[in-house]
């Protein structure tokens, strides 16, 4: 993993205007403005969310993120998120990024949980999460809006105490 580069902005593009890339975590066009402004306001790596690149070799396969949330108000956790181009998955680089990235949060940041969610039928994110170390904590019945219909999420989880498999 490394830190997002000017030329990294084009995969972003491409993740906010191919609607197939991403399958149903597509939320429609945004404007491509915000993510210019966001890289040069603080190049992803904000106190409070970020991104980094996920790289096999030299070449860059996509990114990691996450961002702030809190439950009562002052207890903070990451919510982490991964998006890689097509032709990257299957490869075992997604639960090695995502376990690369939660390795990190818990090394510099204090919090003691870390989350992910995804959608009742990638089956390849839902191991991806458990190789990570993430596990399953229930269904959340109609979470969230894509694709024109109201979908559940599977909630996952990740504790600083919990044993690395």
């Amino acid at each position: 993993m490394r830190p997002v580069g000017e030329e990294d902005l084009a995969m972003f593009w491409r993740f906010s205007t191919e609607p197939g890339l991403i399958g149903l975590d597509w939320g429609g066009f945004k404007d491509h403005q915000t993510t210019v402004r966001r890289y040069a306001e603080d190049g992803f790596l904000g106190s409070d969310k970020g991104r980094l690149i996920v790289q096999d070799g030299h070449e860059a396969t996509g990114f990691v993120s996450w961002g702030e949330g809190s439950f009562d108000g002052k207890t903070k956790y990451w919510e982490v998120g991964i998006a890689l181009l097509p032709e990257y998955r299957g490869r075992g680089i997604g639960w090695r990024a995502q376990r690369m990235l939660v390795d990190y949060l818990f090394e510099h940041t204090p919090v003691h949980r870390i989350q992910a969610a995804t959608h009742p039928e990638n089956q390849a994110e839902q191991r991806s999460l458990e190789k990570a170390g993430f596990q399953l904590e229930g269904v959340i019945r109609g979470a969230e809006f894509r694709a024109g219909e109201y979908r559940d999420g599977w909630p996952y989880s990740r504790l600083r105490t919990d044993p690395v498999r």
